[in-house]
């Protein structure tokens, strides 16, 4: 093997393979939007791995000086205390009125030194406004992510090397072979399975994508594209902001004007475009009060700590019934105006942290669904969905409002189910050992 590979044409950030057609501008960048089929795609984080570079080209906020801790305490419902150097932690931060304004993976690098992962300039609004002693770098980098049962498999052949002792949240430099430059390696994902990423500097995005894609041939590796990529958070039980809901961010005065503001785009549902609030979410409704910690200061906490004592909904999976979703697609057959198209696998196209669909029973309302995907592994239709903790129990039916307000409305029974509804071992439970055994 060369010490380096070989400089291969991209298109945008992965490689240009000749066998994949097709790519859709998202963010800004061009991103694959089928790899290898959305139906292999859909099956390859429980039955093989998958290599996805739907994150590439989000930007990484480096946040150093005397006060980066301070600054991230006071944003925080987490505790930031008490955070080792070399791992990641999922931080969360509100708005005053308690909504979620931004949540990112976030890693420690040294005692004055962090940096956050794909999530919105949300430390730096706020650092100039509470005149924080720090520095912010923002970063284009790449985020590969690596999930399923053979994903160690995959990146031990490719690092040639164990990676048995990298625990769930770890932070640890690798060396892709090859590929000159400084790259990490990270236990974390979005597939509620065994999953890791890699991050590094954003040219070395395809060479570093090709590299886990040839290494993973063997054990079947898969080419998730954004098409399918949304089915995963459905499954495996992250609610993600821009994909389940918005964040408040994006209506702080200090985004008006700004590129920010599209991420508020489009509102579409049942709910009508100007209810904002049922497109916003707090940690309550999507089950993260638990990483809520009362022993700091932080914006939004008043509101944080009235809804705990307090609580009213929490997110749960809806499974949807399949006569009622027949219906839908026996519209598009008739005449007169058909139902909202259910688009496969995921419906409507991401990003769409501004979709919210009505959801009721006995004709009241008593939460907001979020898009429905069709997990094809268990063949049903899901979506993620904030209802009322007396109806969040698992057997429950509700009715979800399916179609865009103001035109034909179908009415989905809907069944509540088991939150993840994945039943696969969870990362941080994983026994890589018997990844490998497998």
């Amino acid at each position: 093997m060369s010490s380096t590979r070989p400089t291969m044409r991209a298109v945008g950030a992965v490689p240009a393979y000749p066998d994949i057609k097709s790519y859709s501008p998202i963010w800004n960048e061009l991103r694959v939007w089928e790899g290898d089929g959305w139906q292999r795609e859909s099956l390859s984080w429980k039955e093989s791995a998958y290599v996805a570079a739907n994150l590439i080209g989000r930007m990484e906020f480096v946040i150093t000086g005397p006060e980066a801790q301070k600054l991230l305490s006071q944003l925080s419902i987490n505790n930031v205390w008490k955070w080792p150097v070399g791992r990641s932690k999922h931080l969360v931060m509100l708005s005053e009125d308690g909504t979620i304004a931004n949540h990112a993976l976030a890693v420690r690098d040294s005692e004055q030194q962090f940096r956050t992962l794909a999530g919105l300039p949300w430390p730096l609004i706020q650092a100039e406004r509470l005149g924080m002693d720090v520095r912010i770098e923002a970063r284009k980098i790449f985020i590969l992510q690596i999930a399923g049962p053979k994903s160690l498999l995959v990146l031990e052949a490719m690092l040639e090397q164990s990676l048995s002792n990298v625990a769930f949240l770890d932070v640890v430099p690798i060396q892709v072979p090859g590929v000159e430059g400084a790259v990490e390696l990270s236990r974390i994902g979005m597939a509620g399975t065994l999953a890791y990423e890699i991050r590094g500097a954003y040219d070395l995005g395809p060479a570093v994508y090709d590299a886990v894609y040839q290494a993973g041939r063997r054990w079947d590796i898969v080419r998730l594209g954004w098409r399918t990529y949304a089915v995963n958070h459905t499954e495996g039980g992250f609610p993600q902001l821009n994909v389940t809901f918005l964040p408040s961010m994006v209506f702080d005065p200090a985004v008006a004007g700004t590129r920010m503001e599209s991420l508020s785009a489009p509102l579409s549902g049942s709910i009508p475009a100007d209810d904002i609030r049922a497109r916003l979410r707090t940690p309550q409704e999507v089950n993260w009060a638990w990483m809520g910690k009362l022993d700091h200061d932080f914006i939004g906490r008043d509101a944080f700590e009235r809804e705990v004592a307090e609580p009213r909904r929490k997110t749960v999976t809806l499974r949807w019934d399949p006569d009622d979703v027949t219906d839908v697609f026996a519209s598009q057959l008739k005449s007169g105006e058909p139902y909202k198209f259910i688009e496969f696998p995921v419906s409507p196209q991401q990003p769409a942290g501004g979709h919210a669909d009505l959801v009721t029973k006995g004709g009241q309302a008593v939460g907001v669904s979020s898009a429905v995907v069709y997990s094809y592994y268990y063949r049903e239709l899901l979506s993620q969905a904030t209802v009322d903790l007396e109806e969040a129990e698992i057997g429950n039916t509700v009715i979800v409002h399916w179609g865009d307000h103001g035109h034909r409305i179908k009415q989905i029974r809907a069944t509540v189910e088991r939150f993840p509804y994945l039943d696969l071992p969870r990362n941080e439970d994983y026994d890589v050992d018997t990844a490998k055994r497998s």
